[in-house]
């Protein structure tokens, strides 16, 4: 049976008219100041960035974007880092290149991409590897899926459409009329909030086997409410994915426009993010896109989590995952305000894991969840992120939003190795001792 969409292997079972107003109006946008000759500059800027990146395909330093309303690529000049030592804060760029590089030397590995933000700025884009044996080159433009990193773009989403009094996040989810059923009634009872930060009182994973058997997502919300109560709605953290994509429905709901829709308008295009979008057919439609792996085996792109967009349905590059990374830490206030985030990202629940976690992962301390993200603790510096994983994709993201530092991967192949390098970033960034957190030397 293929893998469960979850974090890792799962166990089975600014200006005042908005982008939605745009929407509704069913207009362009008429408030920013996008004239003709401004349009074809800025395209000829965009087509510029994309032909470097995709001739050169090494190593980037982006230079800080000005603080403006729609950050995009074309708005950040690029310059290669081949020589560059560490930087004033103690991130090593040439020894994060050369463990990425001795990573694909791995034969679990066949592609991947990282992006690194420090000090507020795109400092580290690369791809590695290739999209497929005998394929082309990864870039900072190959297209990957996200998987369950999909969840922070509900959860922010939903904080957007809150803060413009769209619904509340103490709304019950009957409400808004979804498919979701659960237990005893509780979706009466469950909040928005409760939905996505996964209180619903179902099992966990509840019913990820239907969903990668074909079976309509909205048959199977309604099927959640015939189990047995795991716990009272709000009471106890169960991850879901099916239950999750009733944002999804939420968010069709008080728009009048498709989820995939209001995403796009609301942030993405507003982003810069152009290689994202939320389908199989966006995804194979890509101009670079890396195949799903297991091993170097090629796998199919499997359609099930696409259908529950919320929970997993995003693609993107990992320049764009970048840019999705640095507006999370405030830096995109036009788009993304910080009232917003700070909805996002505070914590609800402890997220309690019953698997037994790897030496890094049981570094990251104080463990919670937010609407659609993780909360941790490490080095006594509080970060905030996700992982993904679907059959032939692993990703992750986690950034630091004080110190306005993260680090995003995406790579198409199930290796757990990447995920080390997370922490081997964060121990540079605090001047810790350098540790093997990726296991490349361990015979």
């Amino acid at each position: 049976m293929p893998l469960p969409m979850n974090e890792e292997p799962a166990v089975r079972g600014g200006a005042d008219r908005t982008l939605l107003d745009m929407l509704d109006a069913e207009s362009a946008p008429k408030g920013r100041i996008w004239t003709p000759a401004v349009s074809l500059v800025a395209l000829g800027m965009i087509v510029l960035v994309l032909l470097v990146f995709a001739t050169i395909g090494r190593s980037y330093t982006v230079r800080a974007a000005p603080q403006v309303t729609e950050p995009a690529p074309a708005q950040a000049a690029i310059v290669e880092v081949a020589s560059q030592g560490p930087s004033r804060n103690g991130v090593d760029y040439r020894r994060i290149d050369s463990r990425l590089t001795q990573l694909m030397d791995r034969k679990d590995m066949v592609g991947l991409g990282v992006a690194i933000i420090e000090d507020g700025r795109l400092s580290f884009v690369k791809g590695y590897g290739r999209t497929t044996e005998g394929g082309e080159a990864v870039t900072p433009n190959t297209v990957f899926r996200w998987a369950s990193v999909s969840k922070g773009v509900a959860g922010t989403l939903m904080a957007a459409l809150a803060d413009q009094k769209r619904l509340s996040l103490s709304d019950p989810i009957a409400k808004f009329g979804t498919s979701l059923r659960l237990p005893n009634g509780g979706e009466r009872i469950a909040t928005v909030a409760d939905l996505l930060s996964h209180r619903t009182g179902v099992v966990k994973n509840a019913y990820d086997d239907k969903l990668e058997e074909g079976i309509d997502p909205r048959e199977i919300r309604r099927l959640l409410g015939d189990l047995p109560p795991y716990c009272p709605p709000g009471k106890c953290f169960a991850y879901q994915n099916i239950a999750y994509d009733a944002a999804s429905e939420i968010v069709q709901h008080v728009t009048g426009k498709s989820y995939a829709e209001v995403a796009r308008f609301r942030l993405f295009l507003p982003l810069g993010m152009t290689s994202a979008s939320l389908t199989r057919a966006g995804l194979l439609s890509s101009a670079s896109w890396a195949r799903p792996h297991r091993g170097q085996r090629e796998l199919p792109v499997q359609e099930a989590y696409y259908r529950v967009p919320a929970a997993g349905g995003m693609n993107s590059s990992t320049f764009d995952l970048g840019l999705w990374m640095r507006a999370q830490m405030g830096l995109a206030p036009g788009v993304l305000s910080q009232a917003v985030l700070d909805v996002a990202h505070n914590p609800l629940t402890l997220s309690v894991q019953t698997r037994r976690k790897s030496e890094a992962d049981q570094q990251l301390k104080e463990a919670s969840y937010a609407l659609g993200w993780r909360d941790y603790r490490y080095n006594g510096h509080r970060l905030i992120g996700h992982r993904g994983a679907v059959s032939g994709y692993r990703s992750l993201i986690l950034f630091d939003p004080d110190r306005k530092a993260g680090i995003a991967m995406l790579w198409n192949s199930e290796s757990p190795k990447p995920v080390g390098m997370q922490l081997e970033f964060f121990d540079m960034l605090d001047r810790a001792a350098p540790r093997d957190w990726m296991k490349l030397d361990t015979k």
